[in-house]
């Protein structure tokens, strides 16, 4: 089904979302805000810009979105799919607890912050450009990868990466010799069993963009996770 956003408000393209049979295209979309939010059992391709919380409580659907989205991409989703072949917007993936946010382009400040994860569920958030600064502020779990592919000068992240962070780990595609990270985290280079690990979360994220896993992991990879000591986590964790 096709869906023409140009004259609707965020409400009513919702609510005609929700009603329609099977799968969805939307159409003219121009900053309506928490589209698909919620939702478990469609398909839906976007063309246009969406606005914030795209994909908010996201609890099984696959998003494809074919130009930027705003803030809050994946807010608080818990399971299903989005996919920008554009940029997001400050805040992508807040208190994400399952699911999978893939991003051709770069993405903005705080970037998983309050990711989690629990039992079975891992979420997963891979970032084909750049990151801005607070990247996993206070993650809590699950997976970042920032792969700096996008042909621009500028540094992988940018200020105070991994604030806060007790839990769950990170691959920055990059020696990270230019980014100072806190006290309370690890950073080292990668080593095999971690590149074979994140061939697990790249190999999907390769074939939907197009890339070659290959010369995806010829660079060199940084792994940055919680030190044992990490004070943050007696605030998050229970003993």
């Amino acid at each position: 089904m096709i869906l023409d956003a140009k004259s609707l408000d965020y409400k009513v393209l919702n609510d005609n979302l929700r009603k329609a049979q099977g799968n969805c295209s939307i159409i003219g979309c121009c900053g309506q805000r928490f589209i698909a939010a919620g939702m478990s059992d469609k398909e839906i391709t976007i063309d246009g810009i969406p606005g914030n919380a795209l994909g908010a409580y996201l609890n099984g659907a696959t998003i494809t979105v074919n130009a930027n989205a705003q803030d809050a991409v994946g807010d608080t989703m818990n399971e299903g799919k989005i996919i920008v072949r554009g940029n997001i917007g400050d805040a992508a993936g807040y208190a994400m607890r399952g699911g999978k946010i893939f991003v051709k382009g770069n993405a903005g400040y705080r970037a998983g912050i309050h990711m989690k994860a629990y039992k079975d569920k891992v979420p997963v958030m891979i970032i084909g450009g750049t990151a801005g600064s607070f990247l996993g502020e206070y993650q809590a779990g699950g997976i970042i990868v920032v792969l700096g592919l996008q042909p621009e000068n500028k540094k992988i992240v940018g200020f105070f990466p991994c604030t806060g962070m007790h839990g769950g780990k990170m691959f920055l595609r990059s020696d990270c010799r230019d980014i100072t990270f806190p006290s309370q985290v690890t950073a080292r280079t990668a080593d095999q069993s971690d590149i074979e690990e994140l061939k697990l979360y790249l190999s999907e994220y390769c074939d939907v963009f197009g890339y070659d896993i290959n010369e995806v992991l010829s660079s060199p990879f940084t792994v940055v996770t919680p030190d044992s000591k990490n004070p943050y986590k007696q605030m998050y964790v229970a003993n």
